[in-house]
């Protein structure tokens, strides 16, 4: 990495830089929101002074080294008016990951030539979205490499990215969630009407896969809507199906970001048409809906903040996470609708915009971020380094 595009601020015990590796892309269908988030974390990186190797995974779940003048150029361009446009590529040649020689450090070698080493990782930050990079999978690798990396563990990714467990940890707790059913493919083939899936919940409905993010697969079934429909469109992405009571209110965001004691953001909205937040309105909307902070009573955003650390610690939760919520503002109550561990970053993402508005910048959210991950590892009983 050049001198450039490493700096020389953040350094290790040694005084060498330290050296990130920026995981992105994977095979889940959040593979561009994944980039376009990369590239965020990438340049804050850069810019406090961190030595950046981004390592794309392409959609066949293949690791690639991004060529330096690739992220040098994606780093230093010019910032795309919609943020799911300015995103990196998944590029370079075919690397590898495996365990570091020094402890809790990884190596980035060749695919076909593991003795050809291009970089040695202090901590990953692995920008992933969905499948794969934020339900446990790729957590359980940094586990058995035994290399600090950002964000929640094995436990917590999948509890947060499975929306049944979740619900079952939040209940478990008494953090208010929307009623609600589940059930499987199997379950549904095998049911001659599907209302009879869905009994004692009142229409509006919202159809979704367990297991996915960023909206996808997700469905608003009205009285005049096909349940059937909604949930083949859910089973196209996953063989388990939620399905929500529909709440008539506000949606609202709150940022999570610690350790053993987290701290929880100003609230933001999230103002829509058409009745929901959805993929297209999302990522490819010309006009902003967020507004930050959230215009709330002092009291309801105090609740909002103390239900976001309660659901934080009912996962399990590491580092960070975006809490979301419905407000029923007419009868008071306050829904919490689901956790993101892994949130959006981007300059335009509600993750970042909450934090700013408390006065705590993107660049202070990455150093965070990473001094969490390399605490974690160090806390860490000696004889449970390296394991997953």
């Amino acid at each position: 990495m050049s001198e450039r595009h490493s700096g020389g601020a953040r350094r290790d015990g040694g005084g060498r830089p330290q050296v990130i590796g920026v995981l992105f892309g994977g095979p889940s269908a959040e593979h561009e929101v994944s980039c376009a988030s990369a590239l965020g974390v990438a340049r804050a990186l850069v810019g406090g002074g961190y030595q950046v190797v981004a390592l794309g995974v392409t959609r066949q779940g293949r690791l690639r080294l991004v060529p330096e003048e690739t992220l040098a150029a994606h780093i230093d361009g010019t910032a795309a008016a919609r943020a799911i446009d300015d995103r990196l590529s998944v590029t370079g040649s075919a690397v590898e990951l495996r365990a570091g020689e020094r402890p809790c450090t990884a190596l980035v070698t060749g695919a076909e030539s593991p003795g050809e080493v291009h970089a040695v990782l202090d901590v990953v930050f692995p920008v992933l979205h969905g499948p794969y990079g934020e339900d446990g999978v790729v957590q359980g690798l940094l586990e058995s490499l035994g290399v600090p990396y950002v964000g929640c563990g094995i436990l917590a990714s999948a509890v947060g990215m499975d929306k049944v467990a979740m619900k079952r940890a939040l209940r478990a707790e008494g953090v208010p969630i929307t009623p609600h059913v589940w059930f499987d493919e199997h379950t549904y083939r095998t049911t001659e009407d599907v209302e009879k899936l869905v009994v004692g919940l009142r229409r509006p409905l919202f159809v979704k896969p367990a297991r996915m993010g960023s909206s996808i697969g997700i469905s608003r079934v009205t009285e005049d809507d096909d349940l059937a429909a909604a949930v083949e469109e859910a089973l196209r992405h996953d063989n388990l199906v939620v399905v929500e009571q529909g709440v008539t209110g506000r949606e609202l965001e709150c940022g999570v970001l610690g350790g053993t004691r987290p701290e929880a953001s100003t609230v933001g909205e999230v103002r829509v048409t058409g009745g929901w937040f959805d993929y297209q309105q999302k990522y490819f909307g010309d006009a902003d809906p967020m507004v930050v902070p959230a215009v709330l009573p002092d009291e309801v955003t105090e609740r909002i903040r103390d239900l976001s650390l309660r659901a934080f610690a009912a996962i399990g939760g590491w580092g960070l996470a975006r809490v979301d919520f419905l407000y029923d503002e007419s009868a008071g109550e306050l829904y919490v609708n689901e956790l993101n561990t892994m949130p959006g970053f981007t300059a335009h993402s509600m993750y970042p915009k909450v934090w700013a508005a408390a006065g705590v910048g993107y660049q202070q959210i990455v150093d965070r971020l990473v001094a969490l991950a390399v605490e974690r590892q160090a806390s860490r009983p000696t004889s449970q380094e390296g394991q997953a």
